[in-house]
């Protein structure tokens, strides 16, 4: 059988990594302190869709989840947080539609579970679905051959413990698998899934306190690092330094929660995020492959996350501009519907993603309704895949016994 190519391997390319790595060939090595930090130089990393906020809740705050009251999709940013919910188990799912404005059929798909065994120990686990649509290949000669629908998911589960009354600790392991070209030849080399194991470890502060003249008060910090796992390769026979980083992460973040009487309760969130991922170093040279500034990101695992904090080639400037931030506000009237806001920015050099986001929530006994919808705000805002979407979810918590008054 004639082997076939992929030609919309270049798009499907696109489609999964939000940011494409810039290098920078200067053959004025003179000018190049005079770009180090004011140049796209962005990070990629394999399996981007790792990073995306997957739930309606966070998505109409920012993106915001690592410090923010506990809820059936902690799983995602903090795992830590279900120890502290209030309920006893539950499940949630999520759909996002992903480039509506270009094709009818990506989407984002997120279900997640936990139970509490005790007011101490909890057990989660959650599904995170990409689906990038219909694909069509073809043979050498153009021919249409075989129409493929490239995917990827995660499959996670996880352990909570309170250390003590106001702290709990999380561990988290995954499993990840990636198939964007159907084992087809490529480039002259066969191709494969990405597969790769990965773990999580989540910290959670949650204090109640009291505030005169109101009801009260809960003041929370959080603090996760994500996706420490082995690099990924889509070929046979690829050296290890050669393939692609997970996108490990690190969130830290603050929250404040007010209740101001029985029927009204207002929370503050904000959080700071960074890839544990090298950053490109900038290239010249008469071979185009010498490194100007910065520092080589052919590493293994340990080594990327540790030089991630000091090997931008722009210095301590580029290194602040891959902090990504987050500010998000939740009002709850009557424990029944809550109204959402948030706002995510990203520097313009390490992909320009910025934009305001609404949500609006719905609780009723066990059953809840989240959207969110985003709206762009950088000069690149057209290209956002999430531009003129909703974001929909839909969960169901449980106790394991009637609290007395319910």
């Amino acid at each position: 059988m004639q082997r076939r190519k992929l030609v919309a391997l270049p798009v499907l390319l696109l489609l999964a990594v939000p940011a494409l790595r810039a290098q920078i060939i200067d053959p004025l090595g003179s000018e190049v302190g005079k770009k180090l930090g004011n140049t796209p130089n962005a990070i990629s990393t394999a399996v981007p869709f790792l990073s995306l906020a997957p739930d309606a809740r966070s998505g109409g705050m920012g993106d915001i989840g690592v410090a923010t009251t506990p809820d059936l999709n902690s799983q995602h940013y903090n795992a830590a947080k279900y120890v502290f919910m209030e309920r006893d188990y539950g499940a949630s799912l999520t759909y996002s539609p992903w480039l509506l404005n270009l094709v009818p059929d990506m989407s984002l798909v997120y279900l997640s579970g936990m139970y509490k065994f005790d007011d101490r120990n909890a057990l989660a686990a959650s599904l995170l679905y990409f689906s990038m649509g219909d694909v069509t290949f073809t043979d050498e000669q153009g021919g249409s051959a075989q129409t493929f629908r490239p995917n990827e998911f995660a499959i996670d589960v996880s352990y909570s413990r309170k250390i003590i009354d106001v702290l709990s600790i999380a561990v988290t392991g995954r499993f990840i698998y990636s198939n964007l070209t159907l084992g087809q030849y490529v480039q002259g080399q066969d191709t494969k899934a990405g597969l790769a194991g990965a773990a999580d470890i989540g910290l959670y502060y949650k204090q109640d306190f009291e505030v005169k003249n109101f009801k009260g008060g809960t003041l929370m910090a959080g603090l996760s690092i994500t996706n420490i796992g082995n690099k990924v390769s889509y070929s046979y026979g690829s050296e290890d330094l050669d393939r692609n980083f997970l996108p490990a992460a690190l969130r830290l973040g603050v929250g404040f929660d007010w209740h101001i009487n029985d029927y009204n309760s207002v929370g503050f969130y904000g959080e700071a995020y960074k890839l544990l991922v090298p950053t490109p170093p900038i290239v010249g040279g008469t071979s185009g492959d010498s490194i100007i500034a910065g520092r080589t990101n052919r590493v293994n695992v340990m080594q990327g996350i540790f030089q991630s904090f000091g090997d931008a080639p722009g210095g301590f400037k580029e290194e602040m501009q891959e902090i990504m931030w987050s500010l998000g506000a939740e009002y709850w009237w009557r424990d029944i519907v809550a109204v959402r806001m948030g706002y995510f920015h990203e520097s313009k050099y390490k992909g320009d993603r910025q934009y305001l986001s609404l949500g609006v929530g719905l609780q009723y006994k066990m059953v809840g309704l989240d959207f969110a919808y985003l709206i762009p705000t950088s000069q690149t805002a057209g290209s956002n895949p999430l531009k003129n979407t909703l974001r929909v979810g839909v969960k169901f918590s449980f106790d394991k016994k009637k609290k007395s008054g319910e």
